[in-house]
């Protein structure tokens, strides 16, 4: 007779592989972005590292934010992250996701991004170098084979917080907004592979 296995036992061993299997998302919204390619490149290379920049929201690991976020942009971060399956990790970099940067002062810029999603390692600096964004990496590869990183499942467990500040931010129903923008397009596509 076969026993259940108690998973939980491999949890060490998944989180060590976790750490070195990173797929990254880069969502660059602003001037963060150009701190991207250095990291790709020989000097830093974060391919030795088991990184990989992958396109795909279905996929990530590692979700960048790379500068200032809008209320528009917002929406489409929310819905990348939602989108992607757990565990993730959210790493954002710059002074704006923190607290708005040099445009503290706009009305068009969210200020403390973590209240709404969760952001497992902020990376301060406008903008930080390439080196300050890997030493953020490595805190958050040694938080994730510790088991620290765990803001996909504050996610879920403080959900109605988090969809409280996104509501009072983008207004109630904003989702099903959203969703009514793209339902005519991907019928179209449908329409289109069936011919």
């Amino acid at each position: 007779m076969v026993g259940m296995v108690d998973w939980r036992l491999f949890e060490p061993l998944f989180n060590w592989a976790r750490k070195k299997s990173l797929w990254i998302v880069a969502f660059c919204t602003g001037c963060g972005g150009i701190e991207m390619p250095p990291l790709m490149t020989a000097r830093y290379d974060i391919e030795r590292f088991g990184m990989l920049s992958d396109p795909s929201p279905r996929q990530y690991d590692l979700f960048l934010i790379t500068g200032y976020v809008t209320p528009k942009t917002l929406k489409r971060i929310i819905i990348t992250y939602e989108l992607s399956p757990d565990p993730k990790y959210v790493l954002a970099h710059g002074s704006c996701p923190i607290n708005g940067g040099v445009y503290w002062d706009s009305y068009n810029t969210v200020k403390h991004l973590d209240k709404y999603i969760p952001v497992d390692v902020f990376i301060a600096g406008c903008m930080p170098r390439p080196e300050a964004v890997m030493d953020g990496i490595y805190k958050l590869m040694d938080m994730i084979e510790s088991g620290e990183a765990d803001g996909w499942r504050r996610y879920k467990e403080n959900y109605e917080w988090y969809k409280k500040n996104q509501d009072e931010l983008l207004g109630e129903g904003w989702r099903e907004k959203e969703a009514r923008k793209w339902i005519p397009w991907l019928v179209d596509k449908t329409r289109e592979v069936k011919k």
